[in-house]
């Protein structure tokens, strides 16, 4: 490449500069020369109060720093892809993913107490709808509260007794190496994930040639057909942070199976759907699944 440096966009978090910094080791393979990180504070940085929904939406840990690509301050943008819209910024591209880190979720709770063994009104810290009514399924009678803050803040609340237990993905604990602290690990049959969970996504100027061809180099192909499957999904059902909507897809051999289950507005009722077909047609796939999750609601659900 004939640029002499690259600069990485990034959140400031503690597990924000981490997913950098494994961008950062990816890069090196494939560019010798500078390559630095900048961080931005983003809108849902600043906030870490209310819910996200109420205060902008998903896009708040993105906007401010997809204006910087835009602006060319930096070279390329990394994200948790959880975090971002499911309709791509005009003007940019998010397709280089790595490999996907855990999707699984994880309990951790005060005294190391199980879900099904903690009491009666046990107050839960969850920060989505998703697990909230995921959760109420299984435990109608515990309490659950938002929680919001990174990582390590959520996990002080809880053991000052804010929260008896809260629930995490478990990607950013193994990236954090805070593995000691779970007290449960779920299966995506448990609990099935919001989409992109435990992919770090990569995302550049969809005009600079030189980037795209870089990133091609370090993309991991099975992330990005997962990825694209689940987005495709979400794209369909129109979801939001107020969407509580579970998708989660694997590959074997040469088909991709995907599972996801949307929640009505008030969570009390469940459309569930399971489907697989041939890798080609993965994105096909997901939007075939996300008709049909909008076809059994009948729309009776949060956007």
């Amino acid at each position: 490449m004939k640029r002499e440096k690259i600069i990485i966009g990034s959140r400031g978090s503690k597990l924000a500069m981490i997913y950098a910094e494994n961008v950062k080791a990816k890069l090196k393979e494939v560019f010798t020369k500078d390559i630095e990180i900048k961080t931005i504070v983003t809108l849902g940085d600043e906030n870490q109060k209310d819910r996200l929904s109420n205060i902008g939406g998903k896009g708040l840990f993105s906007k401010k720093i997809e204006k910087e690509l835009l602006e060319n301050n930096i070279d390329i943008a990394v994200h948790a892809l959880k975090d971002m819209p499911s309709i791509e910024t005009e003007g940019l591209k998010t397709n280089c993913f790595l490999k996907r880190n855990s999707p699984n979720e994880i309990l951790i709770s005060n005294n190391k107490i199980k879900f099904n063994d903690l009491k009666s009104k046990s107050v839960v810290g969850t920060s989505s709808y998703r697990r909230e009514y995921q959760l109420k399924n299984k435990r109608s009678d515990l309490e659950y509260k938002l929680i919001r803050g990174n990582v390590d803040t959520r996990i002080i609340k809880m053991e000052n007794g804010d929260y008896d237990a809260i629930i995490l993905s478990k990607a950013g604990i193994n990236s954090l190496e805070i593995n000691h602290k779970i007290t449960e690990e779920f299966t995506t049959d448990d609990f099935i994930p919001c989409a992109g969970q435990g992919i770090i996504a990569i995302q550049c100027r969809d005009s600079d040639i030189e980037i795209k061809k870089l990133l091609e180099k370090i993309n991991n192909p099975q992330s990005r057909i997962c990825a694209n499957t689940e987005r495709e999904l979400l794209k369909i059902i129109e979801g939001d942070c107020d969407t509580a909507i579970g998708i989660f897809s694997k590959i074997n051999g040469n088909n991709i199976s995907l599972i996801a289950e949307l929640f009505s507005a008030d969570g009390k009722h469940r459309y569930f759907i399971k489907e697989t077909k041939e890798i080609n047609f993965a994105e096909e796939l997901g939007r075939e699944v996300g008709e049909a999750l909008k076809s059994k609601s009948k729309g009776n659900y949060k956007r």
